[in-house]
Order: structure tokens, then C-alpha cells, then sequence
């Protein structure tokens, strides 16, 4: 009879949100998961800035670590799982020596990913550990695991979704209330969806950093956070977000990745997406990725970006992996093999534009508006304006065809400048999918 196979030994680094609902999966699921991962789970030890920190779990039965790096080298931990965030130490550091040292990692931190990871996938190969991050993209969404296994037979040419709950739920709420972005951001923060210092999700930084692991993933290209082009929803109204209805779109931050003979634009911006669309019904803090493949046509993924469950069970699964002994590379090819990114400017990205303005109202104000818009060859779709109030001023908001960047810009930098136009025009992108 042969021996029962031995138990994989975890060191947990982080028990926030994520580390936590790792733990009660383990220890709620724990036959369950051994059962399906043929062999026993464990965890060996765990690390924390502060132990004293109330979690709502039993902590006793573990070795608590004071220096996360030190459970690189512990002799009772076989798989490291880094949640602790932050692009730099004490989790570079962590995944960083685990890795040399031949010991798998499972993280979740796409901010370390998208600024060290082709490094950390070389060192992956060298000494033959797994790096694993399912949970860094889209929480509970298996969206990686897919472009791993399931799309390896299809060339992709186009990445796109609403990778950020926070956003999503902003615009979500201030839709469907009528309140301002500020007003909403707080109830966010409350709620526990946006954290004190919001910039890295409403700035729409969050975004990037997935967005550049997917394009690497999906387009076997090197990770080029520095090659997105990066917009939050900040200057987004509900008087933009109303005009959007009534014009029948919705505003959604999205990231979106695409190769074309210019090569790769990655971009994240809010943008208005046609009412009736998958990707416009997507509310809440609900996440959603869309890929265009050439043998699989469009797929859609949808489901909870971020919490304690999601994410901890994309967590779980990564560790399952290993546990059964299925290996991939992190990035898909080798890491010599991944190309460098030939980016396609943003300049040349050709769209439609919704632009709201505030002019005076007076005589003559629109014919000098349409006219810059003439010169610079920009064709309006379609013009709303109500009301009068002369020698005031007025919202006035239009919509145009197809244009690159670099006219749109242009004209509105001329029209930002006449003495009629109050502040600096808002445009948002549209996006036809």
C-alpha cells in the first residue's frame, strides 16, 4: 500500500481581506479542497505587519513569522502566498527570494507584477518555480487560467473590460441616484469598496497595472505598464453621466488593450458604450473581460472583481495547481521569447467623441465652435443645447464621427481657447463594441 501523500505546506505574507478569506477557506473547505487537490493543504506559518490586529480568526494554530521574508527559506513551508500588495518591498523582496530559492509563489499583487514580473517569471524558469497570480486580474474571474490554457490555440487581437469594482460601482451609483462623484466615493469608502486614499482606482492606475498583464499574456508581449495611456473618471458628472442616457450610452472606465499593423495601444479611460451592449449592463462592483480571439470569435467573462471570497478563491485555485503538480510558465512562452512592445500612439487612435462644453450664450458663440470643428475636419453626429439664458453661460454638448486623437485634440485646444468657451471642454470617449 503505498503512504498517503504528504500534506502542501503553506506561508500566508498578508492576512487582509484577502489572506483572511484565504485562511477560512482552508479551514472551512479543507477536506473538500484536499479531495480535489489530491493531497492535504496546510498552513505552516503566517506574516503580518501587526499581530495584535483583531481579524475575526484563529491565528494560534500557525507560526507567526515577523520578517515575511524569512518564510522564503523556512523549512516548513513549501508554497509562499504573498498578499500583502505594494509593488516593492516587503513583497518584492519575498516573491523575489522564494523564487530563487526554487519555492512556488501564489500572489495576488498585480502593482508588483506589473512593474517586476518579467524579472521575477525569469527567475521563475531559471530555478523552475511556479509563479501563479490568477487572483491579481479581475478577483473571481478565472480570466488568466483561460489565456494560459483554454486560448493557447487562438491569436488575440483584442483585450477589453471593466477591471476596477470601485469605479464601476462609482458610476453605477451615481447613474442610478443622480449624486455627485465626491458623494459617491465616500459611500464607497464606507462600504469598503474604495480605500482612504482612492487614487490608485479612480485614477484609473488600478486598471493599468491589470491591463498590462493581460496584454502581455494575451499578446506574448512584455509587460509595458509605462505604454498605458492612463485617464480616471474624476472629471466624469452626472451631468455627462445624464447626457449619456439620454443619448443611449452609459459611462464605464474601461481597459482596453489592441494590436494593429501600428502595433499595441493600451489605454484606460471612461467611456461610453451603446445601452444594450454586454459590457454596458455590467453594474456595481461586477467585473467584466472581453476578448476577441481568431478561432474562438468573442468571449465574455463576467463576475465579483474584488472581496474576500473572489479573490481568495482564485488564490485557492492557484495553490490547487501546484498541489496536483501542473506547471506553465508565468507569462506563457518563455520570457526570452516575449517580444518588446512596438506601441501604437495614442494620437492615432481613431473613435467617436461626446464633448460637453460651457459657452455664453450669445449670438455667433455656436457658428465659431462649429467652425474650428470645420477646419480641423472633425464632422458632429449629433448637437444637444436647452434652454436660454443669455449673456450666461450654458451647457452645450455634441457628438461626432469618427476622428483620430491628435484632430480631436487639436480642436479642442482651439475651442478651449475662445473667449465664449467657460473652462476646459469634457470629452469622453465612445466605443462602438
Amino acid at each position: 500500500m503505498s503512504a498517503p501523500p504528504q500534506p502542501l505546506r503553506l506561508g500566508i505574507a498578508g492576512l487582509g481581506t484577502v489572506g483572511t478569506g484565504l485562511i477560512q477557506i482552508l479551514t472551512g473547505y479543507g477536506e473538500v479542497f484536499a479531495e480535489r487537490c489530491g493531497r492535504p493543504v496546510v498552513i505552516s506559518a503566517v506574516s503580518a505587519r501587526n499581530k495584535a490586529r483583531e481579524r475575526g480568526i484563529d491565528l494560534k494554530p500557525y507560526r507567526w513569522e515577523a520578517d515575511p521574508a524569512a518564510l522564503a527559506t523556512a523549512k516548513d513551508v513549501d508554497v509562499v502566498v504573498e498578499l500583502m500588495g505594494g509593488e516593492d518591498d516587503p513583497a518584492y523582496a519575498l516573491v523575489k527570494r522564494a523564487l530563487k530559492v526554487g519555492k512556488p509563489v501564489v500572489t495576488a499583487n498585480k502593482a508588483l507584477l506589473s512593474k517586476h514580473g518579467i524579472e521575477l517569471a525569469k527567475i521563475a524558469e531559471t530555478t523552475g518555480a511556479q509563479l501563479n497570480f490568477e487572483a491579481a486580474v479581475a478577483g473571481g474571474i478565472p480570466i488568466i487560467k483561460a489565456i494560459r490554457e483554454s486560448l493557447v490555440a487562438n491569436r488575440l487581437t483584442r483585450i477589453y473590460g471593466i477591471l476596477n469594482g470601485t469605479c464601476n460601482f462609482i458610476l453605477t451609483e451615481m447613474g442610478a441616484t443622480g449624486r455627485a462623484f465626491e458623494e459617491v466615493l465616500k459611500e464607497a469608502q464606507v462600504l469598503g469598496y474604495a480605500e482612504a486614499d482612492p487614487t490608485f482606482d479612480v485614477g484609473g492606475i488600478d486598471t493599468a497595472h491589470k491591463l498590462s498583464l493581460l496584454a502581455s499574456l494575451a499578446f506574448g508581449t512584455r509587460v509595458d505598464l509605462a505604454g498605458v495611456h492612463v485617464e480616471g473618471i474624476e472629471h466624469v458628472t452626472g451631468e455627462d453621466i445624464a447626457y449619456a442616457g439620454e443619448l443611449g450610452y452609459r459611462i464605464k472606465l474601461l481597459g482596453i488593450a489592441s494590436q494593429s499593423d501600428q502595433g499595441t495601444l493600451q489605454r484606460v479611460h471612461p467611456a461610453m458604450v451603446r445601452v444594450g451592449t454586454p459590457i454596458a449592463r455590467i453594474d456595481g462592483v461586477t467585473n467584466a473581460v472581453m476578448l476577441d480571439g481568431d478561432r474562438i470569435g468573442e468571449l465574455a467573462f463576467e463576475g465579483p472583481g474584488a472581496g474576500a471570497g473572489a479573490t481568495a478563491s482564485s488564490v485557492a485555485a492557484d495553490i490547487a495547481d501546484i498541489a496536483r503538480g501542473g506547471r506553465s510558465l508565468p507569462f506563457i512562452v518563455p520570457e526570452a521569447k516575449l517580444k518588446p512592445v512596438q506601441r501604437a500612439p495614442m494620437a492615432g487612435h481613431i473613435g467617436m467623441y461626446y464633448v460637453r462644453f460651457r459657452l455664453m450664450d450669445r449670438a455667433g458663440v455656436m457658428a465659431a465652435l462649429t467652425a474650428v470643428l470645420a477646419h480641423h475636419e472633425v464632422s458632429i453626429e449629433s448637437i444637444i443645447q436647452r434652454g436660454r439664458a443669455p449673456g450666461e453661460a450654458v451647457s452645450v454638448v455634441l457628438t461626432t464621427h469618427e476622428c483620430t486623437e491628435a484632430t480631436m485634440q487639436a480642436a479642442l485646444a482651439e475651442i478651449d481657447g475662445l473667449p465664449t468657451v467657460m473652462g476646459k471642454s469634457n470629452f469622453i470617449r465612445i466605443e462602438t463594441f
